[in-house]
């Protein structure tokens, strides 16, 4: 993923805080939060997730006049073919299973401040195996870096995938 822009509004701060539950009034109350130790409305911890909707390419996002994945059992417009490995694939090809998200964690650098325009840029992380009773679970991770306007990391996400490589099936 790469986000050449992503503005950090007061609204969609807010947006969110109310989205996840979170009524801490830092997410929302301007005079409430110029006391506090950022001085300002800051991002609840998860936030910057919210980023991959300014990604033109994140295969989540609707697109006016294309097929989308969605999110339901049958996918609005779109079926994916057994075997992919990818998540969601449904399995059954070749001993391939399905992909699956497995961790994430967020390092905040400085607090994300309502007013800041990030960058997001996601890089290959680690990648590992481990063998179980059914087969191999292979771990891949990316790393997403967020800087500010001046080039300073403000973010760094991990996310973890695994998919299952069960045994092989014979052809018939």
């Amino acid at each position: 993923m790469t986000v050449e822009r992503f503005p950090v509004e007061a609204g969609h701060i807010m947006l969110f805080a109310r989205a996840i539950g979170d009524p801490n009034p830092i997410y929302q109350d301007g005079e409430y939060a110029e006391g506090t130790e950022p001085g300002a409305i800051i991002a609840p911890p998860t936030f910057v997730q919210a980023s991959a909707q300014f990604d033109p390419d994140y295969g989540l996002r609707p697109k006016v006049g294309q097929p989308w994945f969605g999110s339901g059992r049958e996918p609005t417009g779109i079926r994916r073919e057994a075997g992919g490995g990818g998540a969601g694939d449904g399995g059954g090809g070749g001993g391939r299973g399905t992909g699956l998200h497995a961790e994430q964690s967020y390092e905040y650098h400085k607090p994300l401040k309502a007013g800041d325009v990030l960058r997001a840029t996601t890089t290959p992380g680690k990648t590992w195996e481990k063998v179980g009773r059914s087969g191999k679970l292979v771990f891949s991770e990316s790393v997403t870096e967020y800087r500010d306007g001046s080039g300073e990391l403000v973010v760094t996400a991990r996310s973890v995938g695994v998919r299952t490589e069960g045994p092989k099936r014979e052809e018939t």
